[in-house]
This record gives structure tokens, C-alpha cells and sequence, in this order.
């Protein structure tokens, strides 16, 4: 546990005593009262939070379970041990209804404390894996489903249709569309959202874990096994377990699996007992599962009982001017992020982003984003220029303006001086350059303007093609092309770069 702090309320001063020497002796920091009246002023009054309080059952000014039900209510209630010197089954029993994590009765020896606190330490283990592998999702949970086109429309109330019952939801789409936070949404928009949302990525963990990690396992049950572990469905249990890319998922795997599904039940590896859980199913696949059937690879029977209510998650390409929502949400994330004091997209970089066709859908955007974000080193506005040269050079080409010769835009010239910078992004300086080597040139041909943008852009870099090609928003092999060919035309002016 994180923090060892440990409240002991007995009246008999020898019990306290006894407590709080062996718990000091185990590094716990320990709190003694001696009445109902002392511990709710520690309890609730005070700035200490305990992890574990031993509570007596009978005491001068009521009964401890009195204070146990009022410790279930708060926001982080300790763990409680009820101690007692008149035990019976119905006190016991009692205790352990109104939330009492294990019962003890007097007169105690050191082992059992140690046999107490070893189960706590394991309940408390238990309870912060299950909120790490809840946490898994946080950086997705903390964004909501972004979109007004009418796919996404469609899709919200799809899910809230179905978040409020307990139909298994297969999630399907390309990759990169957002499918888990599709899942999440369900979750948070059910009556489960107060429990646990569990994921298991099921394309990620090997063949010979895989099991394990589904059901548990017992201690010694193969080899690496030194103690008894929860499986995803037992963590989930109450709340929804997301089955990630559920098609990657082996046909031996696919049979155990459709048991569970039918009847909420099943036995840890290397275990006999049979475990029953209350889990909501979410599954998700890139795959077209209906294909992976008649192919042989996916069982029919689960294909039927995952498919209860099916969900489509609509590629980027398919959501308009959602690309924009969801870049302004990112531009804002990342800002923050990497210390950037930026406000949004200029005009052309939003032009551009809705010029491109997203093959990675929004996974790729997000990429994107962040690296605009990282490439804007001043101003409050992302522009064109951070943007990655083949999405530039993409918008280019579905304008019309497209030079496939050199991938320049041919009427960059005329955009410098009301800076657009589509091809250009050097510094300010640089503009008034480019613009010069119009106004100084007796030849007014486009190859002539090239020519001369080329060497001016080589002469800053001071021969650095990398650095000049990232400049003109070209790749370094068609800068290398050009090169080759003034090399063949015998141009002087770029001997020292060949």
C-alpha cells in the first residue's frame, strides 16, 4: 500500500496498546481513540486518510458497526477489521453485510494480525491493478466523442440506444477510427460507468498468455506462476470488459471464450472452481468477422453471439468537417502538452487537412497534429508549413496546381508576398527574397524561377540539400533530381552543389 496509515478504536487500553506497538514495529503510522465520539472526529474531521482501521464491536457510547456503516459512505473509506470478545456467527455475519473486510476475535496472538494484514496488502495490490488497468483507457476517457457530421449523428444515438442495456456491441471499422472510444462511450453512457472498464488487447498478448490473462491462473499452474492471479473478467466483473481486435483471437481460445459469453462463468488456468461474473461485452475488429467465418478462422458461433448489435465506426474520410473539429480538440491538447502557446489552424493548414483523404483516419491525424504542434516554434497560429510534405504536396495535387516535375506549386511566386507560404517556409526575410528573384530576372519562365528559387534556397542552407528541400516542401531525391539535371545542362551556377 501507498500509505500505511492504520486508526485502532478499542475502549481497553491494553488492546490498543498491544496494536500499536506491533504495527509500529511494521512501519504502519498508527492512531489510537477509545469511544465512537473520538474516532468521527479523526474519521471525518480530520486531514489524515487511513488505508486500515481495526474497530471494536461493543463500545461505552455505541456499537462499532454503528461506524462501520457510515465508513462505507465515504469518498476513501479504510479497510475495517471488527474485533470482538463475545463473537458469534450472526455478529460476524452482520459485520461483514455492512462492509467489514474480515472479523477477529479476542483475545488475538501477533500471527493472526500478520495473517490480517497480508490479506490487506493483497486486497490493496488487488485494487490498484484494477484501477491501473482501468486507467489504461484515461488518455482516450478523457476526450469525448468529437463530431457533428451526420455519420457520427447517427452513431451517438446508436449508442445511446444500446449503452442503457447489457447487449454485447460489436465494433467494427478500419483502424485508427476510434473504435475504443466507441467502447468507452457505451460504458460511460451505461449504468456500469461507476465500475470497472477493462480492455484486453487481444492482438497483443501471445498465444500462451492469452488464456491467462482472460481467465486468471492458480498458483503454479505453469511454470512463472508463483502466485494465484485475476484474470480481465474477474477485474471487469460489475462493470464492461472491451475485447480488442477480438478476431485475432485463436480458434482453441474462440471455444472457451463463447462459453463465457453464454454463461458467465469459467475456471482460472491450472483451477477447478468455477468463477461466475456480471460483465458487459464490447468487442472490436477491423476485420470483416463475416469474411473471417466463411475463411474458416472465425468460430460462426461466436461471430453470432458477438454480434448482438452491431456498430460501425465511420472512417475520417467519411466525416467532413469533423477533420477540423478533431484537429482544434488535438491542437489544443498538445499545446498544453509541449509548452506551445498556439490558438489554431490558419486558413491554408485548414485547407489542406480537408483536402486529404486520411488513410490512417484519425489516429493519423492525431499524429499529424501533434508534430505541427512540435514544428511551430512561434506565433499563436499552426500554418501549411508544419504539416508532413506529402500531405502538403497531396493538396497540391487535388487543387490542380501540382508541378510533378518538381512538386512546387507553379503559382507560388505570386502567394509569396501575401505570404502563403505553400512551398517557402524559411524565415521572414526570406519572402522578400523570393519575391526579388521576379522582380531581378530577365527571364520570367517558371524553369527560370525555379532555377533561381533552387540556388537561393541551397545558398541559405549554405549547401545543406536536406535543409533546402524540407524549405521548398520537396523530397531530397527530387531536389537530387533537379540537381542531376542542371549537372547535365552544364549550369555553373550550381557547380559547388552537385
Amino acid at each position: 500500500m501507498s500509505a500505511k496509515s492504520v486508526l485502532i478504536l478499542d475502549d481497553k487500553l491494553i488492546i490498543r496498546k498491544t496494536l500499536q506497538e506491533f504495527l509500529t514495529r511494521k512501519r504502519w503510522r498508527v492512531k489510537t481513540t477509545e469511544s465512537l465520539h473520538a474516532a468521527r472526529r479523526v474519521l471525518f474531521g480530520g486531514d489524515t486518510v487511513f488505508d486500515l482501521m481495526f474497530c471494536d464491536v461493543n463500545l461505552p457510547d455505541g456499537l462499532g458497526t454503528d461506524l462501520l456503516d457510515e465508513i462505507q459512505r465515504m469518498e476513501h473509506p479504510p479497510v475495517v477489521v471488527m474485533i470482538t470478545g463475545q463473537g458469534t456467527i450472526e455478529s460476524a455475519v452482520k459485520c461483514m453485510k455492512l462492509g467489514a473486510f474480515d472479523y477477529l476475535l479476542k483475545p488475538f496472538s501477533h500471527d493472526e494480525i500478520d495473517i490480517i494484514l497480508g490479506k490487506v496488502n493483497k486486497f490493496q495490490r488487488l485494487i490498484q491493478v484494477n484501477q491501473e488497468l482501468t486507467s489504461e483507457t484515461s488518455s482516450t476517457g478523457s476526450r469525448n466523442l468529437v463530431g457533428e457530421s451526420e455519420p457520427m449523428q447517427k452513431l451517438q444515438e446508436l449508442i445511446q440506444n444500446v449503452a442503457q442495456t447489457d447487449a454485447t456491441v460489436l465494433v467494427s471499422g478500419e483502424t485508427g477510427t476510434g473504435k475504443e472510444l466507441i467502447s468507452l462511450a457505451i460504458h460511460n453512457s451505461s449504468q456500469r460507468s461507476n465500475k470497472p472498464f477493462i480492455k484486453v488487447n487481444c492482438a497483443a498478448i501471445s498465444e500462451s498468455l492469452i488464456e491467462s490473462e482472460f481467465f486468471g491462473h492458480e498458483k503454479g499452474a505453469f511454470t512463472g506462476a508463483l502466485q494465484s492471479r485475476m484474470g480481465r473478467f474477474e477485474l471487469a466483473d460489475g462493470g464492461t470488459l472491451l475485447l480488442d481486435e477480438v478476431s485475432e483471437i485463436s480458434l482453441p481460445l474462440q471455444a472457451k471464450l463463447l462459453r463465457v459469453l453464454q454463461e458467465r462463468e469459467f475456471e482460472r488456468v491450472g483451477g477447478t472452481k468455477t468463477i461466475k461474473v456480471d460483465v458487459r461485452i464490447v468487442a472490436t475488429t477491423n476485420r470483416r468477422l463475416v469474411q473471417a467465418v466463411k475463411d474458416g478462422i472465425f468460430r460462426e458461433d461466436l461471430y453470432y453471439r458477438l454480434n448482438v448489435f452491431p456498430l460501425e465506426s465511420p472512417s475520417l474520410g467519411e466525416r467532413g468537417n469533423d477533420v477540423l473539429l478533431i484537429a482544434e480538440t488535438f491542437l489544443k491538447k498538445f499545446a498544453r502538452k509541449h509548452g506551445r502557446k498556439l490558438e489554431s489552424l490558419d486558413s491554408n493548414c485548414k485547407k489542406t487537412l480537408m483536402s486529404y483523404n486520411w488513410p490512417g483516419n484519425v489516429r493519423e491525424l492525431q499524429n499529424v497534429i501533434e508534430r505541427a504542434v512540435i514544428m511551430t516554434l512561434s506565433g499563436t497560429q499552426v500554418g501549411v508549413s508544419a504539416l508532413p510534405l506529402d500531405i502538403q504536396n497531396y493538396y497540391l495535387q487535388q487543387i490542380g496546381e501540382f508541378d510533378g516535375d518538381l512538386g512546387l506549386n507553379p503559382s507560388f511566386v505570386d502567394h509569396v508576398e501575401d505570404k502563403q507560404q505553400q512551398v517557402l517556409h524559411v524565415q521572414n526575410t526570406a519572402q522578400s527574397d523570393a519575391a526579388t528573384i521576379i522582380e531581378d530576372s530577365e527571364d520570367l519562365s517558371l524553369a527560370a524561377a525555379e532555377r533561381q528559387l533552387i540556388l537561393k534556397c541551397l545558398q541559405r542552407s549554405e549547401g545543406n540539400r536536406t535543409q533546402a528541400a524540407e524549405w521548398m516542401a520537396v523530397s531530397i531525391r527530387t531536389l537530387r533530381n533537379k540537381l542531376a539535371r542542371f549537372k547535365e545542362e552544364q549550369r555553373e551556377e550550381f557547380s559547388a552543389y552537385y
